[in-house]
C-alpha cells in the first residue's frame, strides 16, 4: 500500500432548515479552501435535490465554483447519481470539467441516496440499482470507446452517441462506485476496475460489511477480467475532534441532535439507523455502536488503524464525513487537528522528525558538555587576546 490518502465527504447537511442557504453554502466553499491549505488530498460533493439539508444539486457545478479557489485538492463527485442522468451528458461534462480543472476532477457514481429525489422524476427504489448497473455500461463505454453507441431505455435514448472532447487525464478521470452496505457498488467497481468509497464505514452496519466490500469487489473484477486496486478504495467516517473528549462533547451540542433527527425522520435513507429522540440518547447510540470517533486525535489515530485491521488488507483513502455538528470556529478547528497529528501520522511523513529528535535526546548531554566547553574555551581566548592588545 501506498501512504494513506485523506479528504472530506461533504454531502453537506444544513441542519436545522432555519438558516441562510447563501451563507451555508458559503461556508461549504470556506471549509474547502480551509483543507486545501492544510493538506488534504480531495474533497467529495453530493447531488441531492430534496430535504431541504443537502443544497448541492448539482456536484459539478460546484466543483467549477471551487476549483479556482484551490490549488492542491483533487475534487470529486460524491456522488452524480447517474440514473437521474443521460451518461452522455454526465461523461461530456465530465471532459470539459477535466480541462477546466487541470486533470483535478474525479466522478464518484451511484444509484441516488434519497429515495424522494427518485421519486420526483418517476424512478422508484427498487429500480435504482439496477439503473445504475445499465447506465455504468453505457457510460464507461463512452468514457473508454471510439464506437458510437445507441440505447434506449424509459429513462433516456442515444443514438450513435460518442463524446468530441478527449479528456485531459489519461485515460480518463478516476471513477469510483459509492456502497453503504449493499453489495450494490462493490459489484459496479469489480465489473469495470474502478473505485470503490464506502460510505457509512464506520456504522455499525458499515463496519460489518467492511471487509465484504472489497471481497465482492475482487471477486467481480477476476470475473470480468479487470484490475483493481484496494489504494482505490476510499472509507468515510464520522469525527469531531477537539483537545479533550469532554471538550469534543460539549462542542456537538450546538448541532448534533438535530443532525440525528434528519437522517431519522427526514432523510429517506434507510441505509443509516440513528436511535433515540434527545441529545443524551443519539449521544447513546452514536458511542455505543461506535459510529463516530467524538474524541481527540489519538482516538481518530486508534479507529482509523482499526478500520485498517477491519479491512484484511488496507484501503488507500480515509473520508472525513463532513457535518455541523459543532460551530463553524470549532468545525475548523477539528479539521486543523486531524490535519495536524492524524495525517502525518498515516502518510509518515513525521517519521525522521521524530527519528531525529530521539536520536538527538540521545546524545545531547555529551554533545551539549562539548558545545559549553567550546564556547568556554573561546571566550578564554578572546579575554585573552583583548588583555593583551590593551598591555600593548
Amino acid at each position: 500500500m501506498a501512504r494513506m490518502r485523506f479528504g472530506v465527504f461533504i454531502p453537506p447537511h444544513h441542519v436545522p432548515t432555519n438558516y441562510n442557504p447563501t451563507y451555508a453554502l458559503q461556508r461549504d466553499v470556506e471549509i474547502v479552501k480551509l483543507i486545501d491549505d492544510i493538506g488534504y488530498d480531495e474533497a467529495w460533493f453530493g447531488e441531492h435535490h430534496s430535504g431541504g439539508v443537502e443544497l448541492i444539486n448539482d456536484p459539478m457545478m460546484f466543483i467549477a465554483h471551487v476549483a479556482g479557489l484551490t490549488k492542491n485538492l483533487k475534487l470529486g463527485t460524491g456522488v452524480v447519481s447517474l440514473p437521474y442522468h443521460n451518461p452522455l451528458w454526465v461523461a461530456d461534462k465530465l471532459a470539459l470539467l477535466d480541462h477546466l480543472t487541470r486533470g483535478r476532477v474525479m466522478l464518484g457514481v451511484g444509484p441516488g441516496a434519497l429515495a424522494t429525489d427518485a421519486a420526483m422524476i418517476g424512478i422508484r427504489p427498487e429500480e435504482q440499482r439496477d439503473a445504475l448497473d445499465f447506465d455504468m455500461d453505457v457510460l464507461m463505454h463512452l468514457l473508454t470507446s471510439d464506437e458510437p453507441i445507441s440505447v434506449e431505455t424509459s429513462r433516456y435514448k442515444l443514438v450513435d452517441a460518442r463524446l468530441q472532447l478527449d479528456f485531459y487525464q489519461d485515460p480518463h478521470p478516476p471513477i469510483v462506485a459509492a456502497a453503504v452496505v449493499s453489495p450494490s457498488g462493490p459489484r459496479i467497481a469489480g465489473k469495470h476496475g474502478t473505485g470503490l468509497i464506502s460510505v457509512g464505514a464506520t456504522m455499525k452496519a458499515g463496519v460489518d460489511v467492511l471487509a465484504m466490500h472489497w471481497d465482492v469487489v475482487e471477486e467481480r473484477a477476476k470475473e470480468f477480467g479487470q484490475t483493481v486496486s484496494r489504494d482505490n478504495w476510499r472509507v468515510v467516517g464520522l469525527m469531531h475532534l477537539a483537545e479533550t473528549r469532554e471538550k469534543a462533547f460539549e462542542d456537538i451540542r450546538h448541532g448534533f441532535k438535530e443532525w440525528c433527527d434528519y437522517l431519522q425522520n427526514t432523510a429517506a435513507a434507510p441505509q443509516i439507523q440513528v436511535s433515540g429522540d434527545d441529545f443524551d440518547g443519539y449521544i447513546d447510540w452514536i458511542t455505543n455502536t461506535g459510529s463516530a470517533v467524538i474524541g481527540t486525535y489519538k482516538d481518530a489515530i486508534e479507529h482509523i488503524e482499526s478500520l485498517v485491521e477491519l479491512s484484511n488488507g488496507g484501503f488507500g483513502n480515509y473520508l472525513l464525513f463532513d457535518h455541523n455538528w459543532s460551530n463553524f470556529a470549532n468545525k475548523k478547528h477539528h479539521y486543523e487537528l486531524f490535519s495536524e497529528y492524524v495525517i502525518p501520522h498515516f502518510k509518515r511523513t513525521n517519521v525522521r522528525m521524530k527519528a531525529s529528535e530521539a536520536s538527538m535526546r540521545q546524545v545531547r548531554a555529551p554533545l551539549a558538555q562539548a558545545q559549553q566547553e567550546a564556547i568556554n574555551d573561546f571566550r578564554q581566548r578572546h579575554d585573552d587576546e583583548m588583555k593583551k592588545k590593551r598591555g600593548n
